[in-house]
């Protein structure tokens, strides 16, 4: 069995815990954007332990699409490099789980089209790229 390691931000932890211990009822916008979110339940990249991050939801077909804008800051957030590291991941969407895969999309049109279907879902993902150097990773998330 695999151990769990919470989120260390206390509004992160707090958010997965509710989302979770709800079935998936309550917690299911992302703090108080009242924009909804999903639960990414996935592999760390060094530890092997078990994590779950709150994101924003941007459905594409019966695809997610995930961004690691992590606010606009300097560096990509942990959970990318645990995404590059393990590609298979559970999507919780409110009371629905799916297995999925993960890939980060580097293929400019690609990307460019699922950019702009992120940023028409949560518009400051503009303004955060706009406030980093980093080129923000775009991952896509598909039913196994």
């Amino acid at each position: 069995m695999v151990d769990y390691l919470p989120p260390t931000l206390d509004w992160v932890r707090e958010q997965v815990e509710l989302y979770e211990s709800s079935g998936g009822t309550k917690g299911t916008t992302l703090r108080d954007t009242g924009l909804p979110c999903i639960i990414i339940t996935h592999k760390g990249g060094k530890t092997g332990a078990l994590r779950k991050i709150p994101v924003m939801t941007v459905k594409h077909g019966n695809a997610y699409v995930l961004i690691g804008s992590y606010g606009g800051r300097p560096k990509n957030p942990v959970w990318v490099y645990n995404l590059r590291a393990h590609s298979d991941v559970e999507i919780r969407d409110r009371t629905q789980v799916m297995k999925m895969k993960v890939r980060e999309v580097y293929d400019d049109p690609e990307r460019a089209k699922l950019w702009k279907i992120s940023s028409a879902a949560y518009p400051p993902y503009i303004e955060y790229q706009e406030k980093t150097s980093r080129k923000i990773p775009v991952f896509i998330a598909e039913p196994i």
